[in-house]
């Protein structure tokens, strides 16, 4: 019996919270007003969610403001055991908060599971960094005194998160923005507000005090993180998503030299050399192609494969991509789910039909089955050319475009064809041409030899339109500190 017949989704609800969370508990917004939650596998309503007004934006800073001093002079070793208690409390609770990104984001359950353990890392990792919070001490060089350096925390912050990855999204900004010793306002997507509002009073339970972290779900996202922003007490900003928004926040920010971490598109290619290992080429573009379902700003984009080796990778990834199972996330089985929204499932298929008529051939998929839902399946196109209209953009689903080329300078200069630098991947077995190929690849991540990069001990981030700034590694932490020079005699 698959799980669609057996889940009780009411059952996954009950205990999440669905107001706002301000002054450490769940509120009601200041109009009453609230918006509905769907599942993208259905299209029917999950639950209605409080939808946060600006007032109610103010109201949380307030609050947030009213303890950020005393949240600053906590000891760095409690702040790091609120966030290892949290850290253990989202172990234990794994299976149900990978179910509730199920329900509310669609994708399949393996993929939540994984996005469970890997978000709940930066709260392990972050407890850990909390204490390592260093500084120096040294004598001027001209013998004249002496330079004392410390960090402080930045001061109140605000991230905005997406919704393709609504724990990690959380748990990369809160973990470092707590463990520095900062308050934090969160606006979750409004397509997937469910496990943010989990989250926090996870941290409640950890013994976070009140009024540190506030989630605001809303479907009046200008007009509040605009109220935010425009507020002198914000001092940080921390957002994930599209780069078009990244620059109207970036220039909000401006208006007050706000401190400010973007990490933005992405357009990441994967390129595969003549001398790779083919299956593993083969295997690391599956991974890097349908991770989260495409959904992924990391997600390998464009295809550009060596002339030799294209129709072996090609027919062998077409092979793997025909063994993907389509289905709601929750159905046992089930690898692929439906995508997030009519929209995201609609910018997908143009995506496909701009290249069929730019003489791309469909080798696997390329049309949405129909029905409710909002699916789209495993997709192979071919012998579309490196510079076509589709590949200037993110495609955002599980469609993998192919392109061939013949030399490795060719190649490059393909890759780094694009105002983006994220991710970038290529597969080959000479040690040189791995060294040479990965210092010209303009982007901020690159893989080699693998389709997964991201860790929480590395830096995360890009390049041009790509985004400012890094999250997670011991970088991460460095993004929500200010420093001080102190001058003694």
């Amino acid at each position: 019996m698959s799980t669609t017949e057996i889940i009780d989704t009411q059952a996954v609800l009950d205990g999440v919270p669905t107001g706002l969370w301000i002054g450490g508990e769940s509120v009601e917004a200041s109009d009453s007003g609230t918006f509905t939650v769907y599942d993208p596998a259905t299209e029917q309503p999950l639950t209605q969610v409080a939808d946060a007004t600006v007032e109610d934006a103010r109201r949380a800073l307030d609050v947030a403001t009213s303890v950020a001093d005393d949240w600053a002079a906590t000891p760095a070793r409690e702040r790091g055991e609120i966030l290892r208690r949290a850290f253990g409390l989202v172990a234990d609770r794994t299976d149900d908060l990978a179910m509730l990104m199920t329900l509310e984001l669609g994708r399949a359950l393996p993929d939540s599971l994984a996005e469970a353990r890997y978000g709940n890392e930066f709260l392990r990792w972050f407890a850990e960094e909390a204490v390592r919070i260093d500084g120096r001490f040294t004598q001027s060089p001209a013998g004249t005194g002496r330079i004392v350096v410390t960090h402080a925390p930045v001061g109140p912050c605000l991230a905005i998160t997406p919704w393709n990855f609504p724990l990690a999204m959380g748990t990369r900004k809160i973990g470092p923005a707590l463990a520095a010793g900062n308050v934090m306002l969160v606006k979750p997507a409004h397509e997937t507000p469910l496990t943010m509002l989990a989250l926090a009073e996870i941290f409640a339970e950890a013994g976070l005090p009140a009024g540190v972290l506030s989630v605001l779900p809303t479907m009046r996202a200008r007009e509040v993180a605009s109220a935010i922003i425009g507020d002198d007490r914000i001092r940080k900003i921390s957002f994930t998503g599209s780069t078009p928004v990244g620059k109207n926040l970036l220039g909000q920010a401006a208006e007050r030299v706000q401190r400010t971490s973007m990490e933005l598109g992405g357009n990441a290619p994967f390129v595969v050399f003549d001398d790779a290992d083919v299956d593993k080429a083969v295997e690391g573009a599956f991974l890097a192609k349908m991770r989260n379902g495409g959904e992924a700003c990391t997600a390998a984009n464009r295809f550009l494969v060596q002339s030799g080796v294209v129709e072996e990778f090609t027919e062998k990834l077409v092979e793997k991509m025909s063994a993907v199972r389509i289905g709601p996330g929750y159905d046992d089985g089930v690898t692929l789910g439906p995508l997030v929204s009519a929209a995201q499932r609609d910018k997908v298929a143009e995506a496909v039909e701009t290249a069929v008529a730019h003489g791309g051939r469909v080798r696997l998929g390329g049309k949405a089955p129909g029905g409710k839902g909002f699916f789209y399946p495993a997709t192979v196109v071919d012998n579309v050319d490196a510079y076509a209209p589709v590949t200037r953009g993110e495609i955002f689903g599980p469609v993998a475009v192919i392109s061939s080329f013949d030399s490795e300078d060719e190649a490059i200069k393909a890759a780094n064809s694009t105002e983006f630098g994220l991710a970038a991947y290529f597969f080959t077995r000479d040690l040189d041409r791995a060294l040479r190929v990965s210092t010209a690849l303009d982007s901020g991540m690159v893989g080699v030899n693998r389709g997964v990069i991201s860790d929480v001990a590395a830096p995360f981030g890009g390049v041009k339109e790509s985004g400012i700034g890094r999250e997670g590694g011991s970088e991460g932490i460095e993004e929500y500190l200010t420093v001080k020079y102190v001058a003694f005699t």
